[in-house]
Order: C-alpha cells, then sequence, then structure tokens
C-alpha cells in the first residue's frame, strides 16, 4: 500500500458505500475502502472497482496510514453503537486535526455528543446527511454535512464534487454546527414519509373510487409528473404501477400492504412532539405506516365494521383533477411544517440555517428532489425571515386555487369510508393556522377547572388567574404553565 496517497477513507462497503466509493473515484479522488469483513474489501477491489485507483486496507491502522493529513475517514455503518464503536477504534491511529465523518442515519442529539467530545480529543467531527438511495450515490447525492466547522474546508472539494447539481451548482452545502446536518436529513426523510404516505391516499383513491387500472393510473401520475407535481417520487410511482411480471400481471397489486420504516420519520414526529411544533402531516404518515402493519387486526375487522355502501357518483375525470391538486396542496403543507420544524430547532440550538440553501440541496439527488423546491428556494431568498412557506405569495396562491379541490377530495373520502389522514390532517392544519381564534378558550377553561392550572384572559395576555368555578373548590392555582 502506497502511505499518505488517499484523498479519503471509507468505512462500510454495503451499496451505499460502494457507490460513493466509485462516485469519488470518477471526480479524481483516491480513495481507501475498509470494511469489517475483509474479504469483502478483497471482492470488492477485484469486481466493482477493477481497474480503477481505489486503494483497499485490510485493518484500520493501514487504512488510516494510506491518508494524507490532515487525514479524512467516513463512515457508512449502521447508526447507534457501531458508529461510537469505528471511532474508539480509530482515534489511537488519528492526530489532533483529522477529520471523521459519520454519513449514516444518525439520530442528531448522538452527532452533538460526538462533535463535542471528539473536539476536546482535537478530532473534528462532522455528521452528514446522505440522500439519494443506490442511484444518487453512485452519480450524485444530496449532501447535508454539519458538526465541527472546522472540518468543512477540508472536506469541501470531495463533497461538492461528487453532489448532484442543479442548474450548476453542487446539492450540497455547509448546513450548521453539531447535529444540524443529520437533523436537516432527518426532516428531509420526515418529508420523504409525508410525500410518499400523500401519493398512496391518492392511489387509494383512484383504485377504490375511479376503479383507474394500474395502467390508467401510471398515465396519471406520468401527466402530473409533467405540471407542478414534476418530482422524483411521482415518477418513481408511475414507473411501479405500470410494471408487469412475468405473467402479464400488475406485481403493484401483489405486494403485501404492511410498510416497513427504519425511524427516521418517527425521530422527526418525536422532535416536532419536542419541540411542540405541529408537524402532523409526517406524523399521521408514521401512524399510517404502524397501522398498515396491523394487518391480520385490519383483515378481522373488515368482516366486522362497517362503511358505507355508495360508490362514487360524480364526474370522474373532474375528480381525477381534483385529487392531483388536493396532492398539491399537501405537498405544500408537509414541507411548510417540516421548514417551521427546522426554524424552532435552529432557535434552541443556535444554528444559523440558510432555509433556501437547504432547498437547493434537495433539489438534486435525494429521494425528495422536485421542481417545487426550487419555488422554496425563491421563497426564502425573498423574505429569509419568512415564518411559514404559507405565507409566501406564490404558495398562498397555490392553496387559494387548490383547497376547493382540496375539500372535495377530503369530504368524498369521507363519505365513500375511503381513509386519506396525509390528506385530511393537512386540510385541518391549514384550516388551523388560518383561524383567527380556535377553542383553546375552552380547553383552558377545563384545565383550570379540574387542575387549578390557570389561564389568560385576552385583556391581559401575560398574567395568569385562576378562577373557583364550583365555589367549592380553592383559590390556590398549580404552579402555572403553558399548553
Amino acid at each position: 500500500m502506497c502511505i499518505n496517497r488517499s484523498d479519503i477513507g471509507l468505512i462500510g462497503l454495503a451499496v451505499m458505500g460502494q457507490n460513493l466509493i466509485l462516485n469519488m473515484n470518477d471526480h479524481g479522488f483516491i480513495v481507501t475502502a475498509y470494511n469489517r469483513t475483509i474479504e469483502k474489501v478483497d471482492e470488492f477491489l477485484s469486481k466493482g472497482a477493477k481497474g480503477t485507483n481505489i486503494v483497499g486496507a485490510h485493518s484500520l491502522k493501514e487504512l488510516v496510514d494510506s491518508l494524507k493529513k490532515p487525514r479524512r475517514v467516513m463512515m457508512l455503518v449502521k447508526a447507534g453503537s457501531a458508529v461510537d464503536d469505528f471511532i474508539a477504534q480509530l482515534l489511537p491511529y488519528l492526530e489532533q486535526g483529522d477529520i471523521i465523518i459519520d454519513g449514516g442515519n444518525s439520530e442528531y442529539q448522538d452527532t452533538q455528543r460526538r462533535t463535542k467530545s471528539l473536539a476536546e480529543k482535537g478530532i473534528l467531527f462532522v455528521g452528514s446527511g446522505v440522500s439519494g438511495g443506490e442511484e444518487g450515490a453512485r452519480y450524485g447525492p444530496s449532501l447535508m454535512p454539519g458538526g465541527n466547522p472546522k472540518a468543512w474546508p477540508h472536506i469541501k472539494s470531495i463533497f461538492q464534487n461528487i453532489a448532484a447539481k442543479t442548474d450548476g451548482e453542487p446539492c450540497c452545502d455547509w448546513v450548521g454546527e453539531d447535529g444540524a446536518g443529520h437533523f436537516v436529513k432527518m426532516v428531509h426523510n420526515g418529508i420523504e414519509y409525508g410525500d410518499m404516505q400523500l401519493i398512496c391516499e391518492a392511489y387509494h383513491l383512484m383504485k377504490s373510487a375511479l376503479n383507474m387500472s394500474p395502467k390508467e393510473m401510471s398515465l396519471a401520475f406520468d401527466e402530473w409528473n409533467k405540471g407542478d407535481l414534476d418530482s422524483f417520487l411521482i415518477e418513481i410511482t408511475r414507473n411501479i404501477l405500470q410494471y408487469q411480471d412475468k405473467d402479464g400481471e400488475y406485481l403493484v397489486e401483489k405486494i403485501r400492504d404492511a410498510a416497513g420504516q427504519k425511524g427516521t420519520g418517527k425521530w422527526t414526529a418525536i422532535s416536532a412532539l419536542d419541540y411542540g411544533v405541529p408537524v402532523t402531516l409526517i406524523g399521521e404518515s408514521v401512524f399510517a405506516r404502524c397501522l398498515s402493519s396491523l394487518i391480520d387486526e385490519r383483515l378481522q375487522a373488515s368482516k366486522v365494521l362497517q362503511g358505507p355502501k355508495e360508490t362514487y357518483k360524480g364526474d370522474k375525470k373532474e375528480f381525477l383533477k381534483d385529487i392531483g391538486q388536493a396532492l398539491y396542496a399537501s405537498k405544500i403543507v408537509s414541507y411548510a411544517q417540516g421548514f417551521m420544524l427546522m426554524r424552532e430547532a435552529a432557535k434552541i440550538h443556535r444554528w444559523n440555517l440558510n432555509y433556501g440553501g437547504i432547498a437547493l440541496m434537495w433539489r438534486g439527488g435525494c429521494i425528495i428532489r422536485s421542481a417545487f423546491l426550487g419555488k422554496i428556494k425563491q421563497a426564502f431568498e425573498s423574505d429569509p425571515n419568512l415564518k411559514n412557506l404559507l405565507l409566501d405569495p406564490f404558495f398562498k396562491d397555490a392553496v387559494h386555487k387548490c383547497q376547493t379541490a382540496w375539500r372535495k377530495v377530503v369530504a368524498s373520502s369521507a363519505m365513500l369510508g375511503i381513509p386519506t389522514p396525509a390528506f385530511s390532517t393537512a386540510l385541518a392544519f391549514y384550516d388551523s393556522y388560518r383561524s383567527e381564534r380556535l377553542p383553546a378558550n375552552l380547553l383552558q377553561a377545563q384545565r383550570d377547572y379540574f387542575g387549578a392550572h390557570t389561564y389568560e384572559l385576552l385583556t391581559a395576555p401575560g398574567k395568569y388567574i385562576h378562577t373557583n368555578w364550583t365555589g367549592t373548590g380553592g383559590d390556590v392555582s398549580a404552579s402555572t404553565y403553558k399548553a
């Protein structure tokens, strides 16, 4: 092995790791590859990496010795203890100023902890979101690096060269300190959950209300992909719906309707609850997956619990258009909620997030890439202090244009007994957000009645008072706190 020759080392030779290494090699960077199972290194060098400048290492010491200084080591391993284990094994071979990069889907709190603890040892830690799946890793992912800012000048060239490009701009920039990169990736994945659930609900309506065949649905998605809904997920849904199995039947209808998840959507929903941000659509999308997994109970319930007997009797072509508009309006709400969550986290953790830059990072390479994100970038460029995407003129007008169709779809779904939890919660959020008054005044009175939790009067905001509602209770209030 050549000493101090490689630009970066990468640990983890699963699909993402191998493809990212090949991507780096394509852009002129020399990479040293390592895997805990040594045989995988040799297999990769003799097959996928054959004829390249990629170097193999059979130990972590050999990996580190092969790197130029400051040494850059990237890990693409399972989140959690595996990351900490590799960090502990690497530390004896590293020097002050060397850089460790975690490219897995780690929880942002772990990245905060690792950034701080490694900084005390003189090691620069980066937690980077990597999105785009197998193809993105190979030909250009969306990269969301955050952590110790001193590391960015040393990894910027590699990351921005291998990232996807949109209008000539790399879908990668420095996100922020400590856990900012992984937090933004977490929200990206949460929005991905929302987008997928919305598309599935559109599919369900097309199939169950309009009796459309997979081929007909594929053609509808193809049309949507030429307009406002132009996106990677709409594109692949079109392709999935037209895919036929060897027997000529559509494969999608043979797949068991129980969805899996790896946890990032759940983390987004938990963070939303922790920060008090109403990210309702992503939450419903997570719960929809959980409910789908209760397949045996659903089968039993389907034989016992009754729903409406009626079928859709309106203009089917018009209703199909309405579904597309409901999908678009709900998608706007999903992104608006995601950016609300990032804004709140940035305030709490003092991250200086560039929201327009984040939208640009998501324009290409990643799973939620879409033309739609260009409008988000423009919105934050026009008003960097924009509180909510729904208040931007473009998105406000878009929702106003779609809302009649949106309401028809949600109402018709309820009357037909077709579940649309994401469409419905998106509309409920929109109506709540635009309401001058909500019924929380009654809720506050209830809390004070049974628990003396106090309330504020409209005429005296910030002053908490308690009422003895029954005449038999006490005048002492509980410790005051906001709902």
